[in-house]
């Protein structure tokens, strides 16, 4: 299963192997790790103005650990209170409850330095930020950490904002977020309803909703009420990127290995040009952030 956008052509296709350049010793891994785990689907095409305008003046490496000072995550007791302990790691399919896996919550303090460091918005930072630690517990060996959810959700929906709105307090887009029709046409996959209708409000075709961009049946497998508000739900951003987390570390990938790390971005959606993207944006708030901290 992929995520959407549109199919690979031509020289954008990539080989089985990605020919990704090696990340150099710059994220150092740390004693610790924190985790995250998989999901979801991007309309890519629906916000390509917003890729391109981060480029980087290097060779972008990949996103640190979440042990590396730059993937670290300050935090605070969580509010829903300390949860039971776990025995191993818990397979992505599982969907375990987010309360079971949240022991902290993202401080106050770090996510409005890097925030304004990064110019991630606030409310999608703590998303991003949440869904690393949330999964900590859930699969410690993926490794994922908040700038390539970030990378994600810039490349998507420009966190949040593409339609004209935001991410409002209470982690839902003020503007929902619907992408064109995935009917084969715009270069893009050509995908029959398959929810009738009721997350896309197009019961001809699916098309790709929220921030972190699922299309209906992927959100149907993946989807997860992370903040416990009773709704899994695609246009809330914690929803979405916890369900994201988890399938980009879907079969036992690793995030902070290159062959893990591509694999998962392009199974989220198969283009070349699209992991480049999210590889750029993802090094720059990881720099960003480490100056930040």
């Amino acid at each position: 299963m992929s995520v959407s956008g549109p199919p690979v052509t031509g020289t954008e296709a990539p080989s089985a192997s990605p020919a990704a350049p090696r990340a150099s010793a710059r994220w150092k891994r740390g004693a610790t790790a924190t985790v995250a785990v998989a999901s979801t689907l991007g309309v890519a095409a629906a916000v390509a103005g917003i890729a391109g305008t981060l480029q980087p003046h290097r060779v972008p490496e990949l996103p640190p650990g979440p042990g590396d000072a730059a993937g670290s995550i300050e935090t605070v007791p969580s509010s829903t209170g300390s949860a039971p302990d776990r025995d191993g790691a818990t397979a992505a399919d599982e969907r375990p409850s987010p309360d079971a896996a949240r022991t902290a919550d993202p401080s106050p303090r770090w996510l409005d330095s890097v925030s304004e460091a990064t110019g991630v918005p606030r409310r999608a930072l703590e998303g991003y930020a949440r869904a690393q630690l949330a999964l900590v517990r859930e699969q410690p060996d993926c490794l994922i950490s908040w700038p390539t959810l970030a990378g994600i959700g810039r490349i998507e929906s420009g966190h949040g904002t593409v339609a004209g709105g935001e991410i409002g307090g209470d982690g839902r887009t003020t503007e929902e977020i619907v992408g064109i029709p995935l009917d084969g046409s715009n270069g893009t996959a050509r995908i029959a309803d398959t929810d009738g209708g009721t997350l896309d409000g197009d019961g001809q075709w699916d098309r790709a909703v929220g921030p972190m961009q699922f299309i209906p049946e992927t959100w149907d497998e993946w989807g997860v009420d992370a903040d416990s508000d009773g709704e899994a739900d695609p246009h809330d951003i914690d929803d979405a990127s916890l369900a994201a987390a988890r399938y980009l570390c879907a079969d036992g990938r690793d995030l902070t290995d290159d062959d893990g790390w591509w694999e998962a971005i392009l199974s989220y959606n198969a283009s070349r040009s699209y992991g480049d993207d999210v590889l750029d944006s993802a090094d720059r708030y990881a720099g960003a952030a480490a100056d930040a901290v």
